[in-house]
């Protein structure tokens, strides 16, 4: 029986997801203490060798867990450090005979379950908390009657209550909207009388009767500038909030954009077009997007080489760029204007269409970086995506953070929903959710009934 701290504590057990989730995992559960089975270790011992943010956690904890290691890591634990509990391996113990009825003993997760089981049963019931992000695993530790939780230190609100980036006012006076329509296009944001302040580089739809106008919240002068519809290579915003992208995705005073919206709103579609109309200001387009396969199964697990492999992942950017050539093509009556261009621009590697393990190690300065489907990243990826970011880059995160395929995330634990509620108000930094589709009627009528 391994002795744990006070009973005051609690006894924190870890599942293998709750690491390559955030390797830094143990610093967040306080003056408790935490437990990491030998089955976790093992489990690691796998995703050791990569590319992957997984495989980068995976080598991370076990450097964290290396420094702070002793004998005692075995036996009663060693301290995490001021004002924390202590962290212990737990090695593994015969099958439980209340689990041995239910649970094989060839899967990881059920020797997970049985090293939390030993420890209730040695310390109590009441202390003991199971943490892992299956749910099917919390499940059949409060079938055993077992504490089990998800990870929910980088949990946001609700889906439907994360910061929209827009506001629409009604009711302003004529007078103030007309100030947006002469020069300079500019007014004090205090001329609205708000009960809720803005935050920086929020956008605005302002009415009164016929009048409206569009605007954006600029921090650094207290005014509301007008913004206007802009063509982008070709591409012209078909309602406010793809106005409003567009103004935000072309603007080098904010190197940090986030667009949501759901299927056929846009937003890969406007980020690809922004990219290309100010890339003379950049050396390069990364365009990329986590690849979470079928089942889980990696992209090693694909026949063919490694185009073949990326190519299941990457179409829908392909598919995006052919839009915009298809109409610059249109546009120009043959083959010589733009939409060539973007083929020319792919051939001498200006852009690069590429998954994000790939894009460790390359140098992110003077970049427009976009990250495609960013609802399936977890928040510390998202977090080294952006502190790899150099001077004069612009990194624009898009994605639907109701359409989740990661197999460990939510609406709420998300890196996307992350970034949004912990970024909004900041200087360099806006978000806008698209709200209408414009992809088809058709479309539009599936999403909204099916």
């Amino acid at each position: 029986m391994i002795s744990f701290s006070t009973e005051k504590r609690k006894i924190f057990v870890l599942d293998t997801n709750i690491i390559l989730h955030d390797s830094s995992c143990i610093n967040q559960f306080d003056e408790h203490d935490v437990v990491v089975p030998i089955a976790v270790i093992e489990e690691l011992d796998r995703f050791k060798k990569g590319k992957e943010i997984l495989n980068c956690n995976a080598r991370e904890f076990a450097r964290a867990l290396d420094r702070l290691t002793g004998d005692r890591i075995f036996n009663g634990g060693v301290p995490i450090g001021p004002g924390k509990g202590k962290i212990t391996v737990y090695l593994d113990r015969d099958f439980h005979d209340t689990l041995k009825a239910n649970f094989a003993p060839d899967k990881p997760d059920h020797h997970i379950l049985n090293a939390a089981y030993h420890i209730a049963c040695e310390n109590s019931f009441e202390r003991v908390i199971l943490v892992t992000k299956d749910v099917n695993l919390r499940m059949k530790a409060k079938s055993i009657g077992l504490m089990a939780q998800d990870y929910n230190t980088d949990r946001v609100q609700a889906p439907a209550d994360i910061y929209k980036g827009t506001r629409v006012v009604a009711d302003i006076p004529s007078s103030v909207i007309d100030q947006l329509w002469a020069k300079p296009f500019e007014m004090d944001a205090a001329a609205l009388a708000l009960a809720n302040p803005l935050l920086a580089n929020e956008y605005l739809i302002m009415k009164n009767g016929s009048k409206s106008a569009l605007g954006v919240y600029l921090p650094q002068t207290g005014s509301i500038r007008r913004i206007d519809t802009q063509v982008c290579y070709g591409i012209r915003p078909r309602n406010a909030e793809q106005c409003f992208a567009v103004d935000a995705l072309t603007n080098h005073e904010l190197p940090l954009v986030t667009i949501t919206g759901k299927a056929g709103t846009g937003k890969t579609l406007l980020a690809l077009a922004a990219a290309l109309e100010k890339r003379r200001h950049y050396r390069q387009i990364f365009i990329s997007r986590p690849s979470v396969p079928l089942s889980n199964k990696d992209i090693g697990f694909l026949p063919g080489d490694i185009q073949s492999k990326l190519d299941p992942y990457m179409q829908p950017l392909y598919d995006n760029l052919a839009v915009i050539e298809s109409n610059q093509n249109g546009k120009s009556g043959n083959l010589n204007g733009n939409g060539r261009r973007v083929k020319d621009l792919l051939e001498e590697e200006k852009i690069i269409i590429t998954p994000l393990s790939y894009i460790r190690g390359r140098s992110i300065v003077k970049v427009f970086f976009i990250v495609d489907e960013a609802q399936n990243l977890t928040p510390h990826e998202v977090k080294t995506i952006i502190t790899r970011a150099g001077e004069g880059t612009k990194i624009v995160f898009t994605g639907d953070i109701y359409q989740i395929d990661h197999p460990y995330l939510d609406g709420q634990s998300n890196g996307l929903s992350y970034l949004i509620e912990k970024m909004k108000g900041q200087r360099l930094y806006t978000h806008i959710n698209l709200e209408k589709g414009e992809r088809s009627e058709l479309s539009e009528l599936a999403i909204s009934l099916l």
